[in-house]
């Protein structure tokens, strides 16, 4: 697990082979590397394609680029998925994006888009649930700037990006609605590179943790009811 942890500080990622394939022995493993946080989903939880709960992951539909708890003041920091069944289904890749790396390439391509996603900033939320309705203490931007070193360019902290749970654009006026909206697509458009992404097929036994604030996570699922997923 050391090996794993130095993996994961270094790439935002990390794969963990081995583990036995119950949900049992997934959240043992888990609470070997951090403790679990509880949120509206609960802590330890299983999904599938059921509409259990309102929420587009538990559904067949492709997720485009997001990260997750966007509406949360301090989102989750790591992320695991164990599939746990995939049987009788097609797809369920998962596509992992650097978000420091887009961010970048942002910056360097069209400074006026990445100054947008620093500066106007957005009121996330999460709704649809009955009893859920939850938003940050504050509006955030899509990319938020760590307080510059002396005599250094100010470099990308966190990474917030969730179409789905994008809500009202605090703008000062109504011009910038429109320069969100082209930074935004700039910034879409760089996600959807090829040199941006990586693709893995998870597999029974094989865990993913990812760390949500620096890489940006996409997921196409296409599961059938048979194909159960552990999310922490």
């Amino acid at each position: 697990m050391h090996g794993a942890d130095d993996f994961k500080r270094k790439w935002g990622f990390c794969f963990v082979d081995g583990c036995p394939v119950t949900e049992k022995a997934t959240q043992e493993l888990l609470e070997r590397i951090a403790f679990i946080r509880h949120t509206h989903y609960g802590g330890f939880w299983q999904f599938t394609s059921d509409l259990a709960i309102k929420d587009t992951a538990y559904t067949q539909l492709a997720l485009p680029a997001h990260t997750d708890t966007t509406y949360f003041t301090d989102p989750v920091g790591l992320h695991s998925f164990h599939l746990l069944s995939h049987t009788g289904g097609e797809g369920g890749a998962s596509l992992l994006v650097d978000g420091f790396m887009a961010a970048e390439t942002l910056r360097a391509e069209s400074p006026e888009a990445f100054d947008a996603l620093c500066r106007i900033k957005i009121r996330w939320h999460a709704s649809g649930n009955e009893g859920v309705n939850i938003m940050p203490d504050r509006s955030f931007p899509v990319l938020t700037l760590a307080e510059p070193q002396t005599g250094e360019e100010a470099k990308v902290s966190q990474v917030r990006w969730n179409n789905d749970d994008r809500a009202a654009i605090q703008a000062d006026d109504p011009l910038q609605v429109a320069e969100f909206y082209a930074a935004a697509r700039k910034w879409a458009e760089i996600l959807r590179r090829p040199t941006c992404q990586y693709w893995q097929q998870l597999k029974p036994g094989r865990l993913l943790v990812n760390k949500d604030d620096f890489i940006s996570r996409w997921k196409t699922l296409h599961f059938s009811k048979e194909q159960i997923m552990d999310s922490v």
